[in-house]
């Protein structure tokens, strides 16, 4: 491979290729006919739609209104066929499936245990209902050839007043399933800085956490994520391009709060097609992605909610690839940055890179580089 000749992926190859997921929400993933067997089950009559292809397009048009409220208002119908311990598992293990079949190897999925609990069940029971439908999604995903390993985040509502319960919830499982823990919601009026019993607590059992933090909301909602809070990741963080100053001739001057996200390499959890349905972007030429890939941020792509958005891994590198060129070399750099902020064990990470994504890509590359050489064998010969 030179540098002179491009390299982008086809889209079959982005599919096969190892991909590593950390934002993605349980109850933004299900499919279409999932909640329509689930709401039959439990008598839930409220769906706008009860064919499984029409009320997948009500979803993601639904959820392009731009506002992030009304993006939000989309889950009150997944939520409400998520309430029993089988249909937690099920969901659970039909989202390992899914990812994996889309190339993802190693994925963090995050769920609020607090909104699943309408027909009894106790924060431990869901937790351990979902954590055992993604070790069967996983035995599953094995037995039709791929691999996958899913760990879960516990989310907290920031509209809510159960951070520390859910805190603390997220430390006694996090030898059993439970990789970290998030505060998710609407920003506006709602700073994280209203959960800092819970974020000191888990600083304090040396636990991992991200935060949703620079989507709807501006450099406040960050800064206060990291300085106050201690956050491990940004859960978009979209929003710090907001402190980037582009001059007319190119050059590029990064504010105190940018600089400080890139020094210190905090990792961004980009959902571009997300972004853009919450108007948190204008259009994937204009997304934040660009410019901060060309400048080194500690950037990870994601699905956020695959369901709302229409989604996966592979469509959203997809779209990154037509909008800015990007090749296996670049898809491969987003992969290993989401591997290092993963939050398992420093060696379990450095054996997926190693052991994984990088002799997946290499043997990506490796097609191309004998098409090459069948293509200009073929040229000489004839």
């Amino acid at each position: 491979m030179t540098s002179e000749t491009p390299n982008l992926p086809t889209p079959d190859q982005i599919r096969r290729s190892p991909k590593v997921l950390l934002h993605d929400h349980l109850d933004g993933g299900l499919r279409p006919g999932t909640i329509i067997e689930l709401a039959r089950e439990v008598g839930y009559e409220n769906l706008p739609e009860t064919d499984a292809d029409k009320l997948g397009i009500w979803f993601r048009e639904a959820a392009d209104s731009g506002s992030l409220p009304r993006y939000l208002e989309t889950f009150a119908h997944t939520c409400a066929v998520m309430q029993t311990k089988a249909a937690l598992f099920r969901v659970a293990a039909e989202c390992a499936e899914d990812l994996a079949e889309d190339g993802v190897v190693y994925a963090e999925i995050r769920y609020a245990p607090e909104q699943h609990l309408e027909a009894g069940l106790t924060l431990e029971e869901v937790v351990e209902a979902v954590n055992d439908g993604f070790r069967e999604g996983e035995r599953r995903a094995k037995a039709n050839g791929h691999r996958i390993r899913v760990g879960a985040l516990l989310t907290a509502m920031r509209h809510a007043a159960r951070a520390l319960e859910i805190a603390e919830l997220a430390n006694r499982y996090r030898d059993n399933g439970v990789v970290g823990f998030d505060i998710a919601g609407a920003e506006a009026g709602f700073p994280p800085t209203r959960h800092l019993d819970a974020f000191e607590y888990l600083k304090r059992e040396n636990n991992h956490f991200t935060i949703h933090a620079g989507e709807a909301f501006g450099l406040p909602s960050i800064w206060q994520a990291l300085q106050w809070c201690g956050a491990d990741r940004l859960g978009h963080g979209v929003k710090i391009i907001d402190d980037i100053e582009v001059a007319e001739d190119g050059s590029v001057t990064l504010g105190r709060l940018a600089s400080y996200v890139r020094d210190k390499r905090i990792p961004l959890e980009m959902c571009p097609t997300s972004n853009l349905q919450t108007a948190a972007a204008a259009s994937y030429a204009e997304h934040p992605i660009g410019l901060l890939r060309k400048l080194h941020f500690r950037l990870t792509v994601n699905t956020d909610n695959r369901l709302m958005s229409g989604t996966s891994m592979s469509r959203e590198f997809e779209h990154l690839v037509d909008t800015f060129g990007y090749t296996l070399d670049d898809m491969q750099w987003f992969t290993v940055n989401a591997m290092k902020s993963a939050f398992i064990p420093f060696d379990e990470r450095l054996a997926m890179i190693n052991e994984v994504i990088k002799p997946g890509y290499a043997e990506l590359k490796s097609e191309w580089l004998f098409r090459q050489t069948a293509s200009t064998s073929g040229s000489v010969s004839a």
